[in-house]
């Protein structure tokens, strides 16, 4: 009870601080009458705040001692209750009292200001903190009129326990006002907070923060841009660093590779007289083409793996190991195995290879369109296998064309290779090399181009070379890297419309004066005019090529191509020659043959051992001339010479052009070594003849008498029904037609096989005179043919 204030009624206290501001109000005014200056009311001032803090406190310290006294005193409860009895019935008989606030100042004299305060005088402390934040915020948007909804003003009050605790937000500071709508509008106004109080400073507060915020925006991003384009370029670098580590590497690689090929190579040419007389080892690689062209080739495996029958380069004192592109059966397997069986060799196909067996076939474990140098360095287990197998013996590789790879092989395998450097062989084993090694060694080579790079570049060396090659009949088109005459294009110039008015011209001026260049330039001007028509409409595919359309052609061929002209003759021959450049020195002749042609004389089924077309003193010269300009350019190894020959109409002579020369082992020598073996014959380079020997028939006779014989070889023949036979049962079938090869009289047919999946592709090889020879491989292609004929597939053959 001590704690209860004495004065019980609590509205004196609001009366008294009321009074104070008033004659705060009031002194303020008064003018003192000494020397006329105005009284000084800060110390009142002071005074006043004192005691309206002074009050409040003792309000508080009453209410809490009431809220105390509540739950232990019942008289005290009753007094509450009556005073918010009291409270009550005043809010209620509240009429609705609103005020004006003119520029954020509330004139005090104004009678409704005066009306509204002394009604609620009760409780005038809450209302004043209210009204000084409205007129706040009233001058800081320059509001000019605003109008207070008093009875508002009264309910927030006490229901929010305002005073000094609690703040109101902008939203219940604007509820207060009658016209809040107009206000809103003035207040949503963009820059309408920088005309009021502190506009200034707020705008300038405003602008600076902006102006920070674009600032560090702006740094932020650029050094974003500075860090992640230093990262860029920092990794960037860090690759390029990497691959520049890698490609020095690989480089120092591949010199050292090269540097130990020609070490090898030296050792092998001062020892090769030695290394042909002991016991060898060969290891035959057949890789084909470069990566381009394997990638859009189809049946790439089988067409390495023509060249199978390098297994028959099994001598006495020779070993062969041959790498196979594919995986081959169990029927091909044991076909090679009983052939070279029968024809005098041991043979083995198992990792266990004894040391009595003489030729091992091995697959390398990685399958990818690679060439088969490339499947090798990728199959460890393969080269661990050779390893063993060359293991204190003399041996050296015999690959295909040229590649890189080629030598990491020879470096793992610590062997020489039988073959000129990678880079000379892919310089000059291309069509464009082929001709200047022809032209070096003085041979003729056709009217052509090579090099060819644009197609205006195409137009004009046809026009220029069609204007001074009147008679040419037909121009092909060779893709530089080709090997043969694969994927050779063709057209006819008897096509054009222009040609016999060009030929009326050539009549008109004569040979003399037609090769004036005043003359040819108006021919040349017309040629340009229907060469582009001309080479869309009339330009035709050979039937080995593996593209579909001229256009597909012109795409691989404008990549670099040869523009060659066709021997202009009915009756053209093809001689393919076979050379051994030894690392020695010397060239040897390894076979010679005429070629056969297909359908559009441009594809090449196979040959006719020996040749017949040309003379053998002619040959000899030029192949010895060819051989010592490949010596001169560093080429070592095998290499095919292709020749064509034909009768000049104006000489009435035999004319022979260089066409190909191919660097690396030939399918047909591959062929030819097949049908050496299984002859026992051999090919006398001196007298220009493939001597078998026979059998005397009398008895008590040891001796053999030496008889010629001509082999027709097929080696790539194709017939799409094949598949449909195992090969076990073709040669059945081949028996019951008599079609098989006669040991004892070393004459007949013998087939060579490819693979084991289509079964699509044979080589054949036929031992008689040549008119028999021609004429039972004919007939042997033709009782085939009709054997697999099926009348409800339509098949792909070149057998007829």
């Amino acid at each position: 009870m001590a704690d209860i204030p004495k004065h019980e009624d609590a509205f004196e206290d609001v009366l008294v601080q009321h009074n104070l501001s008033q004659l705060k109000y009031n002194i303020g005014k008064i003018n003192v009458g000494e020397k006329g200056a105005t009284l000084d009311i800060k110390v009142l001032d002071n005074a006043i705040s004192r005691t309206q803090h002074s009050i409040r406190r003792h309000a508080d310290d009453y209410l809490k001692s009431v809220n105390k006294q509540q739950l232990v005193l019942p008289a005290i409860e009753d007094l509450q209750k009556q005073t918010l009895k009291l409270y009550k019935d005043q809010s209620a008989d509240v009429h609705t009292s609103t005020f004006t606030i003119v520029k954020g100042q509330i004139d005090p004299m104004t009678k409704d200001f005066i009306c509204f305060k002394e009604k609620f005088s009760w409780c005038w402390s809450s209302v004043v903190d209210v009204l000084e934040d409205l007129t706040k915020l009233l001058r800081e948007f320059a509001v000019p009129l605003a109008k207070v909804d008093g009875e508002h003003l009264i309910q927030i009050c006490p229901s929010s326990d305002y005073g000094w605790r609690k703040t109101l937000s902008k939203a219940n500071l604007f509820s207060l006002l009658e016209n809040k709508g107009d206000v809103l509008e003035l207040v949503s106004r963009p820059g309408q907070r920088y005309r009021g109080e502190g506009g200034r400073d707020v705008a300038a507060t405003r602008i600076q923060a902006c102006w920070r915020r674009y600032f560090n925006r702006t740094s932020y991003l650029c050094y974003h841009r500075r860090k992640k384009a230093a990262e860029v370029i920092s990794l960037s670098w860090l690759l390029h660093y990497q691959r520049c580590q890698v490609k020095k590497a690989l480089q120092e690689k591949r010199f050292r590779q090269l540097e130990n090929y020609r070490n090898r190579a030296e050792h092998l040419a001062a020892n090769w007289k030695h290394i042909r007389s002991s016991k060898r080892t060969i290891i035959h690689i057949p890789s084909l083409f470069s990566q381009s062209w394997r990638q859009n080739t189809r049946k790439y495996d089988i067409l390495q793996n023509i060249q199978i029958t390098r297994l028959c380069d099994i001598r006495e004192n020779v070993e062969v190991i041959y790498i196979c592109p594919m995986h081959l059966g169990e029927d091909i397997l044991q076909y090679y195995d009983n052939f070279l069986r029968r024809n005098g060799a041991d043979s083995s196909t198992s990792q266990d290879l004894p040391c009595n067996k003489r030729f091992l076939i091995l697959t390398p474990e990685a399958t990818r369109n690679m060439c088969l140098s490339t499947l090798l360095k990728y199959s460890p287990c393969t080269l661990k296998q050779i390893k063993r197998q060359i293991r204190g013996k003399q041996a050296y590789i015999v690959g295909g064309v040229g590649h890189e790879d080629d030598l990491e092989v020879a470096d793992e395998l610590d062997v020489p290779v039988l073959g000129p450097e990678p880079a000379v062989s892919q310089l000059h084993g291309t069509k464009s090399g082929g001709r200047r090694i022809f032209s070096e060694a003085g041979l003729e080579v056709p009217p052509g181009q090579g090099d060819v790079y644009a197609l205006n570049q195409l137009h004009e060396t046809l026009a220029e070379l069609i204007a001074q090659n009147i008679h040419i009949q037909r121009w092909l088109f060779k893709i530089n890297v080709q090997r043969g005459g694969r994927d050779t294009a063709y057209c006819d110039v008897c096509h054009l419309r222009c040609y016999s008015w060009a030929l009326r011209r050539y009549q008109h001026f004569g040979p003399d004066l037609w090769h004036a260049v005043w003359v040819q330039e108006t021919v040349m001007l017309k040629y340009l005019e229907e060469i582009p028509e001309w080479l869309i409409y009339y330009t035709q595919l050979a039937e080995s090529s593996r593209f579909q359309s001229w256009s597909e052609f012109l795409k691989i061929f404008l990549r670099q191509g040869v523009v060659e002209a066709y021997p202009p003759s009915e009756n053209v021959t093809h001689v393919t020659v076979d050379m051994l450049l030894e690392p020695s020195g010397e060239v040897t002749i390894q076979s010679w043959g005429d070629q056969l042609h297909g359908y559009c004389h441009l594809d090449i089924v196979g040959s006719i051992i020996p040749k017949t077309s040309v003379h053998l003193e002619t040959l000899h010269s030029i192949c010895m001339r060819v051989a010592y300009v490949c010596q001169q350019n560093c080429i070592m190894g095998y290499v095919s010479v292709g020749l064509a020959t034909f009768v000049d109409h104006s000489t009435m002579k035999q004319k022979i052009w260089g066409i190909d020369l191919d660097i690396g082992f030939s399918d047909q020598l591959a062929m030819t070594q097949m049908v050496l073996m299984a002859t026992g014959g051999t090919l006398d380079w001196h007298t220009g003849c493939f001597e078998v020997s026979m059998p005397v028939k009398e008895k008590c006779s040891e001796q053999e008498l030496v008889d010629s014989r001509y082999a027709v070889i097929g080696i790539h023949m194709f017939h799409s029904n094949l598949s449909m036979l195992y090969h076990s049962m073709f040669f059945k079938m081949c028996k019951f037609n008599c079609i098989e090869f006669n040991k004892k009289e070393n004459q007949g047919t013998v087939f060579a096989l490819y693979d084991s999946s289509e079964r699509c592709t044979i080589g054949m090889a036929v031992s008689e005179d040549l008119q028999g020879a021609l004429v039972t491989f004919a007939q042997n292609l033709s009782v085939i043919h009709q054997e697999i004929l099926s009348s409800k597939k339509e098949e792909e053959t070149n057998f007829e």
